[in-house]
């Protein structure tokens, strides 16, 4: 946090006092914040958000930038994948595949390739932790799903949406997609696609739609371990404190980027509404042996 307010000070080119004054503290305030010596508090943090608002200074832009540079200092062993993640309390003791079976590739421990990913995933909680992690996969059984309907079937298995066909051939091909595996690594539905991926569960989008959002997103990977070896061969690299100040700023991006899906979505819907098929008709025709 001291480093962070001492950039924003130069950025709004500002001497301590100057800064001081902006936030109706004591020039010996922003000075211990920037020795290290004290943290500002909630209210002077969203102060000082509301400052940096106005004045434009990208504190999203520069929280990334210190991301990058902790990696640059990270040395990986042959074989680790150095990548992120996000937890809402912070990750304490083993790590485990924990999350809500329900998830996109079901019960596991959630890595990205981006960081913007996690932070806004995370941004929402006070506890969350930010964690620069590596994976070893030389040993893992690995399966990697390319960025098209496989990935989007097998998201809506493990989301629970094909349970109405549960028992067909159809059904069968996707639980055993990722069955016995390690790692499964697919494309992330990050802010922007998820309001894609909801629209085609949900019969607003077809599959023609979805295939030619996740094309033109070009999203970033997730590698998830969704067995206790696959958590094994996970090892934490760094930790990144974020302050408050920060999730502010990562909120602001997270709904940015979901209105960036909305638009998308809808643009979407005007340049494939007669191509393609719904879910509810992929369903049908898998229930009749079709697909």
């Amino acid at each position: 946090m001291q480093t962070l307010i001492r950039q924003i000070r130069d950025y709004l080119n500002m001497s301590q006092t100057e800064l001081a004054e902006r936030l109706n503290v004591t020039f010996a305030t922003v000075n211990r914040w920037e020795n290290g010596r004290t943290v500002p508090n909630k209210l002077a943090q969203s102060t000082l958000y509301e400052i940096c608002k106005d004045n434009s200074v990208p504190v999203y832009d520069i929280t990334l930038s210190r991301i990058r540079k902790t990696t640059e200092n990270i040395s990986l062993t042959q074989g680790r994948v150095l990548l992120y993640h996000g937890s809402k309390s912070g990750v304490e003791g083993k790590i485990e595949p924990k999350s809500r079976s329900q998830c996109d590739f079901g019960k596991g421990f959630y890595m990205g390739t981006e960081p913007s990913q996690a932070l806004t995933l995370i941004c929402d909680y006070d506890k969350s932790k930010f964690y620069i992690v590596s994976v070893d996969t030389s040993e893992l059984d690995v399966v990697e799903i390319p960025a098209d309907m496989e990935w989007a079937m097998l998201v809506a298995y493990h989301r629970g949406r094909m349970e109405t066909i549960k028992g067909t051939p159809f059904y069968e091909k996707y639980r055993n997609m990722s069955e016995n595996k390690d790692l499964v690594i697919g494309s992330i539905v990050n802010d922007r696609m998820f309001y894609v991926i909801d629209n085609f569960f949900i019969g607003n989008v077809t599959d023609a739609a979805l295939v030619g959002s996740l094309s033109a997103l070009q999203l970033g990977k997730q590698y998830v371990a969704v067995t206790q070896k696959g958590c094994d061969a996970v090892q934490i690299e760094a930790e990144i404190e974020l302050s408050h100040l920060e999730r502010l700023f990562m909120k602001e991006v997270a709904e940015a980027n979901r209105a960036k899906g909305v638009s998308l979505a809808n643009d979407i819907c005007k340049n494939y509404r007669r191509k393609g098929l719904f879910f509810d008709e992929i369903l049908e025709r898998a229930k009749d042996g079709g697909v």
